[in-house]
């Protein structure tokens, strides 16, 4: 194939904001650790039709970004550039810019929309890109597959009572979390004469070694593993390597052990120092792993063409097949709620809200729910199609109609100094800047990219290890009919809009559940869309009808100058 890649400073400065990820409003970046860069690789038959991945060091993509790099390329590479082969993609760094999104909510704690932010991303993906697309040159290309010996401490299963729901998993112990994940690395690896000069990983963790208490910006892990490969791959003769370290099934996955004295194990690493060495030496089981595969023996070669289908979806009322709903006809999403458990985070990886408030917000929730749902009540249906939806799920906050415990943000009763993000929420409810926005996103991008016979899942937000495995094996037992041998899932694309959890997973509510923001049957929705999709590429390009044309609808100038922070 032809193919080209190339990397670009992600040119934004400390400022003294809070930085997108833990959701505190003191984790403000003070300083920059390591520079952030955004790393592209275009591949092809020709650079005319050519896929384009594109790995940021950030925490997040946002339509925001997608819409702004869509509109340089298209004015910088004319009709040859194809959006629908467009995969943007990021690490997930907890210590990156935040600030990035047109929906109001992940930007409560920076505080605000920070345009110069979305400016300084659009121009480094689009830099990197058009260099990458203007190097191509004959590459060979081949693909490698390994797990990690269960003796290498990379990655543990966070939430592992939910996992163990799962009818298809082995069970596993406490001391047995880091056997509860998808092991595997992925690794497309780029040749010239011979030379390894780039890769693609994907493997799943997230990128938290660094806590939130620390202040700088900083690539974390992922980060840190694209540095290393790429120092390795020009120490052994590669002119300008790019190494992507991308995210598959990252939702239950934590670089930090967890399992019995977990608690006192993570306070060891207090000091920044040691969280820096605890990243570096995450990130170097990872850059090794990345490297050894690709020098492997006897890998597979990637030959044939290029092929995507993108599209939008509203997530809001959407049915899902019975086949992916355990033949329940009438599974569905809803509007998007957050439920107590995202708010009170996760043990290890970041606590959020105290555990008295919690609990007091729990017996609120359920309170308010019973009263919604007797038959006298003047919106009983929807509620009860609310609740259906959202199952379980102890609901803190309604992002669709705007409430948290049934109060309108506006009037909400929670005081201000609670909170900053909550002073936030309530300033910009009240000077009307939220009246016609949306808190999250709810239309979303589904994407597949093929490259020869690997197919490439692409998917928004973040998916636990059995939810990624689920969809990747229905979207694989579509495509195998058009010769895919391989079908691999890369996260954190082209948008953010919180987890996906299994049915069984959700039940047990934990963070990755309360954060899986359009209910039970989010999943079973995204199998049913995404398979869809998969046939659609089954079919020749003259006779696909799948809508190319939806995008979500952009904010109000006027309340997203509101909410618009002022540098």
């Amino acid at each position: 194939m032809q193919a080209g890649w190339s990397k670009h400073l992600i040119d934004i400065p400390a400022r003294g904001l809070a930085m997108h990820g833990f959701g505190q409003s003191q984790h403000r970046a003070q300083s920059v650790r390591t520079p952030l860069y955004a790393r592209a690789v275009v591949m092809g038959d020709t650079t005319a039709h050519a896929a384009i991945i594109c790995c940021l060091d950030l925490g997040y993509v946002t339509y925001a970004m997608r819409a702004g790099v869509v509109a340089r390329l298209q004015a910088e590479l004319g009709a040859g550039f194809d959006e629908e082969a467009l995969l943007l993609t990021c690490t997930h760094t907890h210590s990156g810019p935040g600030g990035c999104a047109h929906e109001a909510l992940y930007n409560l704690v920076t505080p605000g929309f920070v345009a110069e932010h979305v400016d300084a991303i659009v121009a480094a993906c689009s830099t990197a890109i058009v260099q990458a697309w203007q190097s191509a040159a004959s590459t060979q290309i081949e693909y490698a597959e390994g797990r990690f010996d269960a003796a290498v401490e990379v990655a543990w299963n966070r939430s592992l009572s939910a996992y163990n729901r799962n009818p298809e998993v082995e069970a596993r112990a406490p001391t047995q979390s880091h056997l509860a994940i998808e092991r595997a690395m992925q690794v497309i690896s780029l040749r010239r004469n011979g030379q390894l000069e780039a890769l693609i990983s994907l493997f799943g963790v997230h990128a938290t070694c660094l806590g939130n208490d620390l202040r700088a910006h900083d690539g974390d892990n992922k980060g840190y593993a694209a540095a290393q490969a790429e120092a390795a791959l020009q120490r052994a003769g590669a002119a300008a390597p790019v190494a992507i370290f991308a995210q598959a099934t990252a939702g239950d996955v934590s670089p930090h052990y967890h399992g019995p004295g977990q608690g006192a194990r993570r306070r060891r690493l207090k000091a920044e120092a040691d969280q820096v060495a605890y990243a570096q030496h995450n990130a170097r089981l990872q850059s090794e792993h990345a490297l050894a595969l690709a020098r492997a023996p006897a890998p597979m070669a990637v030959e044939g063409d290029i092929d995507a289908a993108l599209t939008y979806v509203d997530f809001t009322q959407l049915r899902a097949d019975p086949v992916f709903a355990d033949g329940i006809a009438d599974a569905c999403t809803s509007e998007p709620c957050h439920g107590v458990a995202f708010f009170v985070g996760t043990p290890v990886d970041g606590l959020g809200m105290p555990k008295a408030l919690g609990v007091g917000a729990r017996l609120i929730a359920r309170a308010l729910k019973a009263r919604r749902l007797k038959s006298d009540h003047p919106q009983h249906a929807h509620y009860r199609a609310l609740y259906a939806a959202q199952g379980n799920k102890d609901v803190l906050m309604e992002a669709g109609s705007q409430r948290v415990l049934g109060q309108p943000l506006a009037t909400l009763k929670l005081p201000g100094w609670v909170d900053p993000v909550v002073a936030e929420m309530k300033r910009q409810a009240r000077a009307g800047a939220l009246t016609h926005s949306a808190l999250v996103p709810t239309v979303l991008p589904l994407q597949i990219l093929i490259i020869g016979s690997l197919a490439l899942i692409a998917a928004p937000g973040e998916f636990t290890t059995v939810a990624g495995a689920r969809l990747r094996q229905s979207v694989d037992a579509c495509l195998r009919a058009r010769g895919i041998t391989r079908t691999l899932i890369c996260t954190y694309c082209n948008e953010y809009m919180g987890y996906v959890t299994t049915q069984p997973e959700y039940q047990q509510q934990n963070y990755e559940g309360g954060h899986t923001i359009f209910g039970q049957w989010t999943l079973a929705a995204f199998q049913t869309r995404f398979t869809q999709l998969a046939a659609t590429l089954c079919q020749p390009p003259g006779a696909r009808s799948h809508d190319r044309t939806t995008r979500p609808a952009p904010p109000p100038a006027q309340e997203l100058a509101q909410r618009t922070a002022r540098l």
